[in-house]
């Protein structure tokens, strides 16, 4: 039988179905075959797709979390932010001794770990004096632990031990798979991970907390052990909590300890002089006083925040809602709108120097068009250091344009004309910048238009203005909006020549943005900043592309 005679038969509807020459339902092989072209695209793009998830899509969804992420408040006071849901700032008091008990047991703990210098840092932005206030009661706050310290060793000697805690507070398998390890003596090898004692954790419930946030601590270097290791102060002010409010019987619950040195101080808490934690803080800094400092704390408790958004549009979060920042630090709007203003300013230059250039390199014969889109590329084979650097010396007021024009007695050289330093500097230097960026599009659009349509319009009897106005300007509006939003999305991101030429008036909001990234080290505000950025570029594409057309913008 034929090749042709058996592929007939096979696909001959047999018991009324269609089958391929493997005898599989030809639908299933169809299938089977679209799926293996879907997988092999797939693979031949992976490259790609991972590379711009990487390079493009990450940083972008990092920006946009870093903008309303808050966790370092909750995570280093956590103590601290559960007991000030109880606390009305509207009573214009500061809060009571519970609020600073708690603070206490999250500010040693936050010290120790020099968490406290970041926590300071971050609220700092919302409220100046803050940051300083977290310093100086980060030198203080062991003075609390100590007091307690005091104490317990007053009533035995033993609280001194780090053994005496970790027995307390480790598990028995815990504890033998620590000393096993440090019997060993490999401090490369990874220590047993701390395992708490069964019962201890109903029973002491704030000291439990902070003794494995302890353990963490000391093992994460891996060469130290839990139970060789000087306990923290704070151990002693929470155990001394805990044993205030847990009744003795409770102890019993922990399982396989030995709880008698610790009934024992059950039993003599009592009997301490009471310890007053707001008076300590006072005396440590009386601003832990002020509301306002409180208030700043509990605004920003939440692990997300639209603080940053608010900032950047110069407002701020306040106890009695929404309010805009003082008049002498709103700075953001204002920059804003420099910056699209600027930024349209600069590619509609670009445009008008452009547009003839472009004109000139598609219709000039082919080795004159040559040399002049040469001197059109020059700026790409220069650094834009160098560059912004030319401007500085060509613009400011001692340099080569004014001497020329003082020469030609056009301006005294008492009145020597102002170009740097401003926006007319930072406009000039970035349209000789972007420029190339403009004449591109619109030169490789204009190539494609054949000068017969011209020729044709004159005929018919248009005047050479009419001919370009009504015939060959609306087949070059392609270039001109591929050169437009070229042009206009990287002078609206331009930091650099506006920082250099720019001075206080003609500088960006990127600039803000490099400074909040790289000097005061506030990234979530210049996140928020840049995102807000990213909204307005993305508006007005959404706006070009109904009015325009996102169609008819091309490259050539």
């Amino acid at each position: 039988m034929t090749d042709a005679a058996m592929t007939q038969d096979a696909v001959v509807p047999q018991a009324g179905q269609m089958r391929a020459a493997d005898g599989t339902p030809l639908k299933k092989s169809l299938a089977r075959a679209l799926r293996r072209q879907k997988l092999r695209a797939l693979a031949l793009v992976a490259p790609l797709l991972i590379f711009v998830l990487v390079t493009f899509i990450a940083p972008i969804a990092d920006m946009l979390f870093r903008s309303v992420e808050n966790q370092i408040v909750a995570d280093t006071l956590p103590r601290t932010v559960v007991a000030l849901k109880g606390w009305d700032p509207s009573s214009g008091e500061a809060p009571d001794e519970p609020v600073f008990q708690a603070l206490a047991t999250d500010f040693q703990i936050a010290a120790e770990q020099k968490n406290h210098t970041k926590l300071g840092s971050r609220l700092n932005y919302e409220n100046p004096g803050i940051s300083s206030l977290f310093r100086k009661t980060g030198r203080g706050a062991d003075d609390i632990g100590d007091t307690f310290m005091d104490r317990f060793t007053d009533l035995d000697e033993a609280w001194k031990e780090p053994g005496t805690w970790a027995a307390l507070f480790g598990s028995d398998e815990w504890l033998a798979d620590q000393a096993a390890w440090t019997e060993a003596g490999d401090r490369k090898a990874s220590q047993p991970g701390f395992k708490l004692r069964d019962g201890v954790a109903d029973a002491l419930p704030i000291t439990t907390g902070v003794y494995r946030t302890f353990a963490r601590d000391v093992q994460s270097d891996g060469r130290k052990s839990p139970a060789d290791t000087k306990p923290w102060p704070v151990l002693f002010s929470a155990l001394a909590q805990d044993l205030s409010a847990t009744p003795p019987d409770a102890l019993t619950a922990i399982e396989g300890a030995d709880t008698a040195l610790l009934q024992n101080a059950a039993g003599a808490v009592g009997g301490f002089e009471p310890y007053l934690y707001k008076e300590a803080f006072l005396d440590i800094d009386k601003d832990w006083g002020d509301v306002d400092k409180w208030e700043t704390i509990k605004a920003y408790s939440p692990p997300y925040t639209p603080g940053y958004f608010l900032n950047a549009v110069d407002l701020e979060q306040a106890p009695e809602g929404i309010q805009a920042r003082p008049a002498q630090q709103q700075i953001y709007i204002k920059l804003f709108v420099r910056t699209l203003w600027m930024s349209l300013m600069i590619t509609f230059c670009c445009l008008l120097l452009g547009y003839p250039v472009a004109w000139l390199l598609a219709n000039l014969r082919a080795s004159t068009a040559n040399v002049l889109m040469i001197l059109v590329l020059l700026p790409f084979w220069t650094s834009l250091l160098v560059r912004t650097s030319a401007w500085k010396v060509l613009l400011q007021q001692q340099g080569v344009i004014n001497d020329i024009l003082v020469w030609l007695g056009i301006v005294d050289n008492a009145g020597r004309l102002v170009m740097i330093n401003n926006q007319f500097g930072t406009i000039v230097a970035m349209t000789h910048i972007l420029l190339p960026f403009m004449i591109l599009p619109l030169y490789s659009v204009m190539k494609t238009i054949p000068p017969t349509y011209l020729r044709a319009a004159k005929s018919l009897g248009a005047t050479p203005w009419t001919a370009f106005w009504r015939v060959y300007f609306p087949q070059s509006v392609p270039g001109i909006g591929a050169g437009s939003i070229l042009c206009f999305i990287l002078a609206i991101g331009y930091y650099i020549t506006p920082e250099l030429v720019g001075g206080t008036n003609g500088v960006f909001i990127s600039n803000r943005i490099a400074y909040h990234i790289s000097t005061s080290l506030n990234w979530g505000l210049a996140a928020a900043l840049g995102s807000i950025l990213l909204g307005a570029v993305l508006l007005l594409y959404y706006v070009y592309d109904k009015i325009v057309g996102i169609d008819n913008v091309k490259l050539g």
